[in-house]
Order: C-alpha cells, then structure tokens, then sequence
C-alpha cells in the first residue's frame, strides 16, 4: 500500500505545472500567481467568447501577434474578452512577461 501512495504521489509530481497537456476544451484562461495561462491551450468552436482573468497580483495582457487591434491590459481582478469568428489556431502572449507567458486558441468550425 505504501509503494502505491510514493508511486501515485510521483506521478503527481511529474504532471504537474510544467507537464505538457493537451489543449483543454474551455472558453475560460486563468491568469494564477505563477506568471503562466492556466491552461496553456484551450479549444472552442467558431463564435466561443473565450475570458481571461487575472488573478495574480501582477498586470498581464492578452496580446495576439499579428493583429492589428491592441492587446487587452488586466490589472489584478480584472478580465478580458474576444469572441473567435474564425477557425484556426491563434497564438497569444502577455506583452509584459513573453519569456513566460504564452497561450493558444484553437477554433474548429464546431
């Protein structure tokens, strides 16, 4: 019994914030106190209105590259929005943190 609870709790360990995932099917991106996208990649279909929220002590953006529409800037509590009307994958970053903060969006057509 003792050798499962160690096993299980390695296996913990091993998935845990620097575990690569899967993109996650969800319209919401936490914004923790770890400087990160929690998750990472998220999946929604064509006209998903995906949030991010902020809730580090620190201000983060939501900025994708490429777009001509400036980033979105949250303050701590705050959130962001952007509805997707196209299919694709859309990279973002937080504009202030890039080295560590970086996200996608993949859109299906449903």
């Amino acid at each position: 019994m003792i050798r499962l609870i160690a096993l299980a709790l390695v296996v913990a360990a091993c998935a845990g914030p620097g575990a690569s995932a899967g993109p996650v099917a969800t319209d919401r991106v936490d914004l923790p106190k770890s400087y990160r996208f929690t998750p990472a990649a998220i999946t929604v279909t064509v006209g998903t209105t995906v949030t991010w929220t902020n809730d580090d002590n620190f201000t983060h953006s939501v900025q994708f590259p490429g777009d001509p529409s400036p980033g979105q800037v949250m303050r701590p509590g705050e959130q962001a929005t952007r509805t997707f009307d196209a299919a694709g994958t859309f990279d973002y970053v937080c504009t202030f943190h890039p080295q560590d903060m970086t996200g996608t969006v993949i859109v299906t057509a449903g």
